[in-house]
């Protein structure tokens, strides 16, 4: 026996180039950390031999580009060691932490390397980190990206906390201009201030008023003044939680000109519907919001043609008495939905009702995060890849209770939801995790 090298045996398993299943299942052949071979199912390859049930399809570790980690500084909203648990718990093996919510934000090289320090303990999976773009911080740039950090966030509105003030249009400008001589990437939140600020005030319970509050215009001008700037300028662009399907043949035409701009959306807008919040369920409460269901089938459409790049989380968690339950006021809660741990079963659970595949959850949120992103050697089952993977039941399922998730304030909108899909087990660099054991995870540089 080879006591150095693990195989892992699927009767199916997602390999880029679609899933395998049955007799033609595979062994995946680990060794330090890495996927040495990939050889037919039942090979004579000897080591470890971990064997996978009839029931589980083997995928790689998911990518989840967009997490609020909060740490350091607002550690009781969450904090590297809660939000990796819920991370591992949901076969997510590599995030990639937004520079804001922690104080400071990450908006220069000592920021990051307190956030870097403050990281490295506590990670039970792989950590990058995505840097600011705020008012005065040009000059950091290029020190922010030679440090090693994905790309950098910017906000054109108020980002609901004073330290990470939002970008002007001539300072959007400024920054992708420093941005696309360096090739490196912006990435928005797009939602126009001025059009929110001529919105209704969102006041009370009604979801309605709330979503009244954040129209689908705000997104829209956004979204057109980027691609304009990115095209002129020659800039990349990332366009954040996609919410309003009106958007889409903008992003479209604008890919087919050229323009380097890509597109997330998140399992939330996905799964529910402006029609089914409740009055006061400020658990649903995020910017841009959750919207009607003829929204949610077009963002599921440019999904399906590509469109839309990826599914990513967007776990914007806090402490619960800023989520206003008591009181249920759309208008003054936090905007943020907590679900990292539940992306997978979320979005299969949407996907397999509308006859799309695990490859496509596979790509979705897995291989083009990692390739928008450029973090390398993640989000597929490849040899000399990581040895990242994620066991997953789909015919399983189970019913979301907010009090057995490992995130750390038990606020979510999905509690009590069904939910198809279990994940049975997380595995790291060829190595099981266990949630429960010093954390394994490692920082990512670009």
């Amino acid at each position: 026996m080879d006591e150095g090298q693990v195989v892992l045996r699927a009767r199916r398993i997602v390999l880029p180039g679609g899933e395998t299943a049955g007799e033609s299942g595979a062994d995946v052949v680990v060794r330090d950390g890495a996927i040495a071979a990939i050889e037919p199912h039942g090979s004579n390859r000897t080591g470890r031999v971990v064997e996978l049930a009839d029931d589980e399809v083997l995928l790689p570790g998911l990518v989840d580009t967009h997490v609020h980690v909060n740490d350091p500084g607002r550690t009781e909203w969450e904090g590297f060691e809660t939000a990796t648990r819920a991370a591992a718990a949901g076969g997510v093996t590599t995030i990639v932490d937004m520079p804001l919510n922690s104080l400071p934000p990450t908006v220069d090289v000592d920021a990051l390397e307190l956030k870097r320090k403050t990281a490295a303990a506590k990670a039970h999976v792989d950590v990058g980190f995505w840097g600011g773009a705020i008012p005065g911080n040009v000059g950091d740039l290029r020190g922010l990206h030679e440090a090693g950090v994905f790309g950098f966030k910017c906000f054109l509105l108020h980002s609901g906390v004073d330290e990470f003030p939002p970008l002007d249009p001539a300072g959007l400008e400024e920054s992708l201009t420093e941005l696309a001589g360096l090739d490196a990437m912006m990435i928005v939140h797009a939602e126009d201030s001025h059009v929110i600020d001529t919105a209704p005030t969102p006041h009370g319970e009604d979801y309605g008023d709330f979503l009244d509050s954040r129209p689908k215009g705000a997104e829209n001008v956004a979204i057109a003044q980027v691609v304009e700037l990115a095209r002129r300028i020659g800039a990349r662009v990332h366009i954040l939680h996609l919410s309003s399907a009106d958007a889409l043949p903008l992003i479209a035409s604008a890919r087919a000109d050229g323009v380097r701009v890509t597109v997330e959306t998140c399992p939330h807008y996905l799964s529910f519907t402006a029609e089914e919040i409740p009055d006061g369920a400020t658990q649903f409460k995020c910017c841009p919001p959750i919207r009607e269901a003829g929204n949610r089938e077009l963002l599921w459409k440019a999904l399906a043609d590509g469109t839309i790049d990826c599914v990513v989380s967007d776990h914007s968690p806090c402490v619960p008495e800023l989520k206003r339950l008591d009181i249920g006021d759309f208008g003054v809660a936090w905007g943020g939905v907590s679900s990292l741990q539940l992306g997978l079963p979320a979005i299969w659970t949407q996907a397999r009702l509308r006859g799309h595949s695990l490859d496509d959850v596979v790509r979705w949120m897995a291989t083009r995060p990692a390739e928008f992103a450029g973090v390398r050697g993640k989000g597929s089952i490849a040899v000399g890849n990581d040895a990242d993977f994620c066991v997953f039941a789909p015919d399983d399922a189970f019913v979301v209770d907010v009090e057995k998730l490992q995130h750390r304030n038990p606020i979510s909108p999905y509690h009590g939801r069904p939910l198809a899909g279990v994940v049975r087990q997380t595995w790291l660099r060829g190595e099981e995790l266990d949630i429960s054991a010093a954390p394994q995870g490692r920082l990512l540089t670009r």
